[in-house]
């Protein structure tokens, strides 16, 4: 195949909706609907909340909750979309229920907390963080540093220190293993989710971490590529839920199949393809995700085995998985990456109580396949 250097080396993102053939003003005008949907809609579409004069949340619309997670995810949509005021109203929320300032969990971020700032559990999502480090350093590039908590770069490399350190004191536990370089599920636990693997982010924060973390987040990369094609299944492309280290699936507490988890892995290999174009293999597998799930209709889609088993119980999300099959496209070469796209496009963000996920996973679709979901480097 034609060597892809990715958007990282030479700037161009592709517009891979202009490539197929829809309209650019259509692609922008459907990018701005969905962010408005989301943000500013009705009741049977929006997830984001204002709270008081100055912050906001994203709501789980399905627990009723606010998550780690969904908050950095609104955060990253945020500063793509250059809506500075939505990013900071987050991330004051953020830091003002979430962030933990003793315990063992200290300077990491409760995943999940009430709608009035009330913490529902003490610990942290490792996807949180990373999503909010790599949010918190494009924010500081592409508006400048303000005063704490606004101070966007240095509370990333902070909290980028912690993931690494913590425990070094005899109080807690790193959310990255020391030894192999390869996120936990949890920070206590010795195993890990595939679809926490963000290569991409890690190339990235080893430019921008402290540099005595540099060389780690460098192994991080390479540890992340490799453990994605350990776990992905060498047929279908699926990968589990949750994963041992060696890349088998961990079904101790049942999620070693493929379920709501593993949809991201699809995204995060189109995504680190198009942003580092570095590893042939994410064509290959976005091919097999394609192809498994050619032959099936969204409302069929179900929980699987990797090996492709399919089991009674339905999937939850069907349009975030559509959706991430469709991002998976920007590494695609199979005969299935435009089918993929035109599902999505044919597809309206979900609503009702489950949408949250669905449509945070539709917005990041949209950013990636339109051009927009780009790397904000330090201005020089």
């Amino acid at each position: 195949m034609t060597e892809h250097k990715g958007a990282f080396l030479t700037g161009q993102y592709r517009n891979l909706l202009k490539e197929y053939g829809f309209d650019e003003q259509e692609i922008d005008a459907r990018l701005a609907d969905t962010w408005w949907k989301l943000f500013e809609g009705g009741e049977d579409t929006r997830i984001y909340y204002p709270s008081g004069e100055d912050m906001g949340y994203m709501l789980d619309t399905g627990n009723l909750d606010v998550r780690s997670e969904g908050m950095s995810y609104g955060m990253m949509m945020a500063v793509q979309l250059d809506r500075k005021d939505v990013f900071d109203r987050l991330w004051k929320w953020t830091m003002s229920y979430m962030y933990m300032e003793s315990g063992e969990n200290a300077g990491y971020f409760a995943w999940s907390c009430n709608t009035d700032g009330s913490r529902l559990a003490n610990g942290p999502a490792p996807d949180g963080e990373e999503f909010f480090a790599m949010a918190l350093f494009f924010a500081s590039h592409r508006w400048g540093d303000g005063n704490a908590p606004f101070n966007y770069g240095t509370q990333a490399r902070d909290l980028l220190r912690t993931c690494l350190h913590k425990g070094e004191d005899g109080i807690g536990h790193p959310m990255w293993d020391p030894q192999n370089k390869l996120i936990k599920f949890i920070p206590n636990c010795d195993y890990s989710d595939p679809s926490y693997h963000l290569p991409h982010f890690y190339e990235l924060f080893a430019l921008w971490a402290y540099p005595e973390d540099r060389p780690f987040w460098i192994e991080a990369v390479a540890a992340s590529r490799a453990y994605l094609t350990i776990s992905c299944h060498p047929v279908t492309g699926l990968a589990p839920e949750y994963a041992y280290y060696d890349g088998t699936p961990n079904n101790e507490r049942g999620y070693g199949h493929f379920f709501s988890d593993s949809y991201r892995v699809a995204a995060n290999i189109g995504l680190d393809f198009e942003w580092f174009g570095a590893d042939e293999w994410a064509c290959e597998a976005a091919n097999k995700i394609q192809t498994f799930f050619a032959d099936k209709l969204p409302e069929d889609y179900r929980r699987y085995t990797v090996a492709g088993e399919s089991f009674e119980e339905k999937a939850l999300h069907p349009v975030g998985l559509l959706s991430t099959n469709a991002m998976a496209s920007l590494a695609a070469t199979g005969p299935h990456a435009r089918a993929s796209v035109d599902l999505f496009w044919d597809t309206p963000v979900r609503t009702g109580t489950k949408r949250y996920y669905d449509n945070c996973l539709y917005l990041f679709t949209m950013l990636a396949l339109s051009g927009n979901y780009r790397i904000w480097f330090p201005e020089s």
